[in-house]
């Protein structure tokens, strides 16, 4: 029966209650379908796709209170429904009001009465339209994530820091909230290249960036900023409570132990910290250029420490 591992699901819309019935039975004898709602008009309709987001509509055309193109206009409106295909149902030849429909969205328009397999046919095809484009928009959103990752350490890049930290910084100015940063930086990381081998030095930086992620809030990121340069995006965190943070992961790459050639290494890292908004912190590039400040003044002090 079913097109999906999960149970499909359809809305049939019409204000003639044996209309509506017969297209119900006749969906239900084709075996696409483990429920099938129903709803008398346009109002009523999108009450009941709010609370079971179907995945395939039939709609009729004319309708009392709101009719099926502007049912249609409010499904097309938001995200969470503009991608549910609509059919729509209608006894009219008006060759406008077909247009239009299909103009404003709607996947197909069934001309009443119907043949009751041309109607299965017509919603089969759709479905697995609708199913193709979720597995695609799916595999896109893969892809995008995999482009905003780091491919040694898993951590963000930079290209999505230089994107999520603009957003950030506007959500925080409409939202008076604070936003911090934290630049750390690999102390002496070049020696642990030229000793153990550039092998060992991705095993270090793998290491590191597992180590701090698993201290991180859910909502906090973690991004590689460059070699061995990491930035970390606290939202609504203050100077004060990003310094903690800060001494955290400093004790916390401090307590790891390595084996085997690396068995002697003991990781430590220097880290800047900077606030937004802050005196004279009033872009992206501000904060990261007080927190790299910050940075360095933390190795010229003589690494290991917060600044």
């Amino acid at each position: 029966m079913n097109l999906q591992d999960s149970p499909t699901t359809a809305l049939v819309l019409d204000d003639n209650g044996g209309t509506r019935r017969q297209i119900v039975s006749d969906l239900e004898q084709s075996g696409l379908f483990n429920q099938i709602f129903e709803a008398a008009d346009g109002l009523d309709g999108l009450h009941k796709v709010a609370l079971t987001l179907p995945d395939i509509i039939l709609c009729d055309v004319e309708m009392p209170r709101l009719d099926g193109l502007k049912f249609l206009a409010a499904i097309r409106s938001k995200p969470e429904t503009e991608h549910i295909p609509v059919l729509m149902l209608t006894s009219s030849l008006d060759r406008g009001v077909k247009l239009k429909g299909l103009t404003d969205g709607a996947r197909d328009f069934i001309l009443i009465p119907y043949d009751p397999q041309e109607l299965a046919a017509r919603a089969r095809l759709h479905l697995n339209a609708k199913r193709r484009e979720e597995e695609l928009r799916k595999q896109n959103q893969e892809l995008e994530l995999l482009s905003n990752k780091d491919t040694l350490t898993g951590a963000f890049n930079r290209r999505y820091l230089n994107h999520i930290l603009t957003v950030e910084l506007l959500r925080a100015a409409r939202t008076d909230s604070l936003v911090s940063v934290l630049m750390i930086d690999i102390d002496h990381f070049k020696q642990i290249n030229d000793t153990f081998g550039h092998q060992s030095g991705d095993h270090v930086l793998k290491r590191m960036t597992a180590e701090i992620a698993a201290c991180l809030r859910d909502y906090d990121l973690l991004f590689r900023y460059g070699g061995e340069e990491f930035v970390v995006l606290l939202p609504d965190t203050s100077l004060l409570e990003a310094r903690n943070v800060a001494q955290r992961l400093c004790q916390k790459v401090h307590s790891i132990r390595f084996s085997d050639a690396l068995v002697n290494l003991h990781l430590t890292v220097s880290i800047g910290v900077a606030e937004f908004p802050g005196m004279n912190i009033g872009t992206a590039e501000e904060l990261l250029e007080h927190a790299d400040q910050a940075l360095y003044q933390a190795k010229e002090n003589g690494r290991n420490q917060v600044i």
